[in-house]
């Protein structure tokens, strides 16, 4: 009641230094999760959200001229005379703030919209990039379902949440800071009660982010988790129907999604008491304001004019504040968000920066290469020879390391000692483009995308023509099946092939990997689950595939491996036999055993 008696400066040092500090802290860390958030989006979609912001600085400055429309209003009836020269000069201004506020909020909003779904769209793709070059052991049940969850549920939250929470923060604040601006050219005094009731609701607002990060980073949690049970469920549904497991399953599946609606409601609950708080103080800073504006009316401080206008001034300071308190509660998910995605994009790649080489040829060399993987012992000093346009098959018992060997050659992995040669050059010394251009693959398990045939054999060349891809297809053997299709190579098929049979899968991988005609075929069992039916047909497509090139075989069947120019016996990570067929049947060893299990298998009958 005597703030009358003190100087401006005299008030303004009532306010404790701590708390200042205390203020400017949290603005720090509040800025500090939006700064993350726009580096992290990169340089074009940083600059959307800053020529976002200084555009809502101005519709913040154009809703704050509402103050001086509605005290050119008051100024003409507290006068009495040119009243309608005051309405008009009021409906002046109120049409420019409207009309800026108008244009400023539509560019505002869809520059924002565009900076946030574009910063997740291009990070998708920047983690699909990064992913190529992360070595194969990563990849697993538990890996596959947090990257799935990042590049949904948290891509999702960086493009909606994030966008909103930057866009309705930073302009609850610019349009508080406007409108207490234009009180403090009406009055200091009310001006300085409403940075007070500004600096307790930020108070309150940090106090609530604090408390809200525990419950943000375990809500994020939640949903990853999520996302691991659904898809591990949806892999493993075969099995789960097979052995009636369904009530097991879902017991998981359940918990995680009950987790889930927990973390999320704990959150919100979390937030609740703050919001109701910050709500107060708004409205009890907007009744101070009323109070004190009358008191200095009634003591002769303040005209009527300035009396009327503050009070109506207090009903407008903090719609976009208390918006920005709901909002900035989310501020930590965003952080956290940021985080788990910076965590994909800086998981650990092989060293890819190498040259980009086309070798003079295709000679392969394994020398005493050793491997692990998780501490144990895939590989153990294999030395091999693949000369160029030569057949090598690649036989074993079941883990003994033959698809390792092979994810060597083509450097899925790279070795822990030891080094791989392509044409006489390391394959570390190749850019992972320029090496990949060398080797085709056919594995036992195809893998093709919900798009078109043509599209799925063009995998392997995305710049081939329509007749490019039919001769391919013919090579393959799969022409004819393609063709009566209903809409023949436009069909679309379904998410990994489902549509098709597993050897009408084979063939179009096939297809695929001769349109690429690399000089180097990998084949990793691919003809292991083929029904009779389709033998013939594989067989005559893997000739075509196959033919000048240098071959690298896993097979299990004898007339796929008996005509190779060496066959190589892999048993716990070593070479246990190299030679050729007639050559390794004259010793007793594991090939011979496998020939004599084979033909004694041909040899049953029903």
């Amino acid at each position: 009641n005597n703030m009358e008696n003190y100087s401006k400066s005299e008030i303004l040092q009532m306010v404790e230094e701590e708390d200042v500090e205390f203020i400017r802290l949290q603005f720090t860390d509040m800025f500090g999760v939006l700064k993350k958030f726009f580096l992290f989006s990169g340089k074009e979609n940083s600059r959307k959200f800053k020529r976002s912001i200084v555009i809502s600085l101005i519709d913040a400055l154009a809703s704050a001229l509402k103050i001086p429309a509605i005290m050119c209003v008051l100024m003409g009836v507290i006068e009495g005379k040119d009243l309608g020269k005051y309405i008009l000069g009021s409906i002046a201004i109120m049409a420019v703030s409207i009309v800026v506020g108008i244009l400023c909020k539509m560019s505002s909003t869809v520059l924002q919209t565009e900076g946030g779904y574009t910063t997740a769209a291009f990070k998708r793709i920047e983690m699909a990039e990064h992913l190529r070059y992360v070595p194969m052991g990563y990849f697993n049940s538990n890996s596959i379902g947090e990257i799935a969850s990042v590049t949904t549920n948290t891509m999702e939250n960086l493009g909606d949440v994030a966008t909103r929470v930057v866009m309705l923060t930073t302009q609850g604040l610019l349009e508080t800071s406007m409108i207490i601006l234009m009180i403090l050219l009406c009055d200091w005094r009310i001006a300085l009660v409403s940075l007070v009731g500004v600096a307790i609701f930020l108070v309150i607002n940090t106090v609530m982010q604090n408390a809200g990060k525990q419950a943000s980073s375990a809500k994020v949690d939640c949903d990853t988790e999520l996302i691991n049970q659904i898809m591990e469920y949806i892999q493993g549904i075969s099995e789960v129907k097979s052995y009636n497991l369904i009530g097991k399953q879902t017991k998981r599946l359940n918990a995680a999604n009950e987790a889930c609606v927990r973390a999320n409601v704990k959150m919100e609950l979390v937030y609740v008491p703050y919001h109701f708080l910050q709500s107060i103080v708004t409205k009890l800073t907007g009744v101070a304001i009323i109070g004190l504006s009358a008191y200095f009316y009634i003591n002769g401080s303040m005209s009527v004019l300035y009396a009327v206008g503050m009070s109506i001034a207090a009903f407008m300071l903090y719609g976009g504040l208390e918006t920005m308190g709901t909002f900035s509660s989310l501020i930590h998910v965003v952080s956290v968000c940021v985080d788990k995605a910076n965590v994909v994009l800086g998981l650990d790649t092989m060293d890819i920066d190498g040259k980009e080489l086309n070798p003079e040829n295709h000679d392969i060399e394994v020398k005493n290469i050793e491997f692990s993987y998780d501490k144990r012992k895939i590989i153990d000093g294999i030395s091999l020879t693949i000369p160029e346009k030569t057949t090598t098959a690649i036989i074993g018992p079941s883990g003994g390391g033959k698809t390792t060997l092979c994810n060597l050659i083509a450097r899925f992995w790279d070795v822990d000692s030891g080094e791989i040669t392509l044409g006489g050059t390391n394959v570390k010394d190749y850019s992972m483009n320029s090496l990949m251009n060398n080797f085709s693959f056919v594995f036992q398990n195809v893998y093709l995308f919900a798009d078109t045939i043509e599209n799925n054999i063009k995998f392997g060349r995305p710049e081939a023509t329509h007749e490019e891809v039919v001769e391919a297809a013919k090579k393959a053997c799969c022409h004819d099946f393609i063709s009566k299709l209903p809409d023949g190579y436009n069909t679309v098929i379904g998410e990994g092939g489902a549509t098709l049979s597993g050897g009408e899968k084979q063939r179009i991988s096939i297809a695929r990997a001769i349109m690429k005609d690399s000089p180097i075929i990998i084949l990793d069992e691919a003809t292991a689950n083929v029904d009779p039916e389709n033998e013939k047909e594989l067989t005559l497509a893997v000739d075509a595939l196959t033919k000048e090139k240098t071959i690298i075989m896993i097979a299990h069947r004898l007339k796929t491996v008996r005509h190779a120019d060496q066959i190589v016996v892999v048993d716990q990570g070593r070479i246990a036999q190299k030679g050729t067929h007639e050559e390794l049947m004259k010793q007793d060893g594991i090939y011979r055993r496998f020939v004599d299990s084979r033909e004694l298998a041909v040899s049953w009958k029903i």
